[in-house]
């Protein structure tokens, strides 16, 4: 039975004990253009076709040089809806919504629009931002994002399980005269508050429906892992890495920015001890030049290996 949250994405990625994958646009690799539309869904329907269990749009309202890429360049929401005409049960994932940046009233909107164009498929990872000149473009205080966040939450949260909600925050208020519509395909869209959002853990556990973290260090991991469970009992716990498989299968890692590089061997048994760890998804950034090919090894090799 629902408890309010478990849409068939949420589902898809966390009602079996094992370990699951999923994998991050743009699958063509092209992060700082316009990818080629037609080769992103060719790709899409070939990662839901070959195994994997979800597909991830980063949401970059601006390109910041600096920082080094545009996620996936296009608008999140019709993207994703794009996306979900395209494909038949894959789960759809944000990675992440930055709430801080956004009016509340119109993501709740938007993400209920998509989730019920999928059937229910929609998981949302949200997040308070990390690129600093965002914040005076959208006139939002930086320093204020951590109670901004944290309202943008509950007013998704409220309009999305009420009827005429009545609320008020800085973003403006709702005098119970309003009703904001679609609603989603269940009480709520799971939300998976991304990194710390500048929220503690207990903050996060209680009101989160999972915690969607970066690359970490076997050992670091292993320690929020545990610290995770302590806190939020069997919420799921996801991490985002990025890889990049050496032409011999039994090469050892050399260390990417949030991932490896290594051989298929390696992979195996690093995916192996996550799942061990307790790790319940991983969101894959696939590095080689060969994007299909990397997809097939990494489903047949990989997903399809897992105990």
């Amino acid at each position: 039975m629902s408890t309010g949250h478990e849409n068939a994405g949420y589902r898809r990625l966390f009602d079996d004990d094992g370990l699951t994958f999923g994998a991050g646009f743009p699958l063509t690799g092209s992060n700082r253009s316009t990818p080629d539309v037609e080769r992103e869904l060719e790709l899409a329907t070939h990662a839901e076709a070959v195994g994997f269990d979800a597909l991830w749009a980063r949401d970059v309202p601006t390109y910041w040089p600096k920082f080094g890429d545009a996620g996936q360049t296009f608008d999140t929401w019709p993207w994703l809806s794009h996306v979900a005409a395209h494909t038949d049960d894959v789960a759809l994932g944000t990675s992440s919504v930055v709430l801080t940046l956004r009016h509340p009233l119109h993501v709740a909107k938007s993400a209920a629009t998509v989730d019920r164009l999928s059937d229910g498929r929609l998981v949302m990872g949200v997040a308070s931002g990390d690129r600093d000149p965002e914040y005076p473009a959208f006139g939002v205080d930086r320093e204020d994002r951590d109670r901004t966040f944290r309202e943008a939450v509950t007013t998704l949260r409220t309009v999305w399980r009420e009827n005429y909600p009545e609320l008020e925050g800085e973003w403006g208020a709702l005098e119970g005269n309003l009703d904001v519509v679609p609603s989603p395909t269940e009480e709520t869209i799971p939300l998976l508050p991304t990194g710390h959002a500048r929220q503690s853990r207990e903050w996060i556990a209680d009101h989160g429906d999972g915690w969607l973290f970066y690359h970490l260090p076997d050992r670091t991991l292993e320690t929020y892992l545990s610290g995770w469970r302590a806190t939020a009992g069997e919420k799921p716990f996801v991490i985002a890495v990025r890889v990049e498989f050496a032409d011999d299968r039994e090469a050892g890692p050399e260390p990417l920015h949030l991932g490896f590089r290594a051989g298929v061997e390696w992979f195996r048994e690093y995916f192996r001890r996550l799942e061990d760890y307790g790790l319940d998804h991983v969101i894959v950034g696939l590095q080689n030049e060969d994007r299909e090919g990397a997809l097939e090894t990494f489903a047949d090799e990989i997903i399809d290996q897992q105990p």
